[in-house]
């Protein structure tokens, strides 16, 4: 089409009723594609109207010069069609000059040229780098369930008084799981028969807040929130449940981040032990909520408070500053894409104590950090992208904070055996013999 036949015309998509309301032809019924010059018309007719005025072109009726002009029968009376244009209000002043035009093409070339530079220089994800997001996209998704179901399993929260159940006998179930190729495998309905819970607060689990309408219940004194009583935790066995299942889907997620097998054994043991809380911790988040501050897994039975986590041994020591991460980390209004790259970058840390060849730690953790911050680039608009990949590298040095405390109280609950029999092999083997 010719841009300076409709350098007039105004596209109407929404047909405004002020500007003649029904997008069809003023002078033929026909479908119209716009206003030009003035008139709602369709292209043909826009076209007749503004070669009969260059022209100055003079019709004569060969008919009684009334004729009743269609789409079918435009083309027969010319003088009539050219009546009909001018009395549905097109005007020849509204017609550009061949200058114009040629000024007007120019004009719509520069920016589409201008348009092509920016679309060009805007960052963008390469294939490799599309890739590593989808790995781990697939990752997350293949070991975390929104739904929940799997907490049924769990032996039952009891939020009121201890339960007291034997624990199962330990075995090095980290190995297990790194070697086993499908870590569904590990968490069958047998396995989880015999579970018995840990301590710490988990992925998918407990809320901790350092807010008045999430203080501890009335029955609960001063000196028992803070020096923890430990004949009072009757959430001990379900979160202990929680957190051994959650550990893992963290080692179902590790295995399928790119590069993670490669590492020795050794190092992915390490890895996993070190950074097992902290990821569980950014997983938590999925089902953190800021209304009241609590984790809601599903129903209401497995929707966390302060309280219950206390039943589990936890005192606010650790639940304050986690609370306060949630709600930082909730509010940074992650994609998707950005979590289980953050959750990636934290299990790939070359710093943790005990890691044998951590240059190539490095190497993955650091390839992971770059894919992160080109995602940013290319995929989170402003102004929510304005310092987000330090405001995420931050969060990680929070977590170390937050393991550190958990390790604390996790110590002093396993110093105590009825304590300590709740927890799972699997928490026992994460949590106990920590590399420091």
């Amino acid at each position: 089409m010719d841009p300076g036949a409709s350098s007039t015309s105004l596209a109407d998509p929404a047909g405004d009723p002020e500007r003649g309301g029904s997008r069809v032809c003023g002078v033929c019924g026909d479908r119209a594609t716009g206003f030009h010059f003035n008139a709602m018309t369709c292209e043909g007719c826009k076209g007749f109207f503004r070669r009969s005025m260059k022209r100055k072109a003079m019709f004569t009726c060969p008919f009684s010069g009334d004729c009743h002009i269609t789409k079918d029968n435009r083309r027969h009376c010319q003088a009539c069609r050219l009546k009909r244009c001018l009395d549905i209000g097109m005007m020849k002043e509204f017609i550009l000059t061949d200058e114009e035009v040629q000024r007007k093409r120019e004009l719509i070339l520069k920016r589409k040229e201008e348009e092509a530079l920016r679309e060009s220089l805007k960052p963008k994800l390469s294939e490799e780098q599309q890739k590593v997001i989808d790995v781990l996209l697939e990752a997350h998704r293949k070991t975390y369930d929104p739904t929940y179901a799997d907490f049924t399993k769990f032996r039952p929260p009891v939020r009121s008084h201890p339960g007291s159940r034997g624990a199962t006998k330990s075995s090095s179930l980290l190995t297990q799981d790194l070697s086993s190729e499908d870590s569904s495998d590990l968490f069958g309905s047998e396995a989880f028969s015999t579970f018995p819970g840990s301590v710490s607060l988990c992925a998918d689990s407990v809320e901790p807040p350092p807010f008045p309408s999430l203080a501890l219940p009335e029955e609960q004194d001063e000196s028992s929130s803070i020096n923890l009583e430990f004949s009072q935790l009757s959430m001990l066995p379900h979160l202990a449940d929680l957190v051994s299942y959650s550990i893992q889907k963290v080692i179902g997620f590790a295995k399928m981040i790119p590069g993670f097998r490669e590492l020795s054994a050794e190092d992915q043991i390490v890895l996993l032990k070190c950074s097992a809380i902290e990821v569980i911790m950014l997983r938590s988040n999925q089902s953190f909520t800021l209304e009241d501050m609590s984790w809601t897994c599903g129903s209401s039975d497995f929707k966390y408070r302060v309280s219950d986590v206390t039943q589990a041994g936890h005192s606010m020591d650790l639940l304050e500053p986690l609370v306060k991460f949630q709600v930082g980390l909730k509010k940074l209004n992650l994609h998707e894409e950005e979590h289980v790259l953050l959750m990636a970058i934290c299990i790939l840390s070359p710093d943790r104590p005990g890691v044998r060849e951590p240059l190539r730690v490095e190497a993955l953790q650091e390839r992971l950090s770059e894919v992160l911050q080109s995602y940013i680039r290319a995929r989170h608009p402003p102004p929510g992208s304005r310092l987000l990949y330090a405001k995420m590298i931050q969060k990680l040095a929070d977590l170390r904070s937050l393991n550190e405390e958990h390790s604390r109280q996790y110590r002093c609950l396993s110093f105590q055996p009825e304590h300590s029999m709740q927890l799972t092999p699997l928490v026992l083997e994460v949590f106990g013999n920590e590399i420091s």
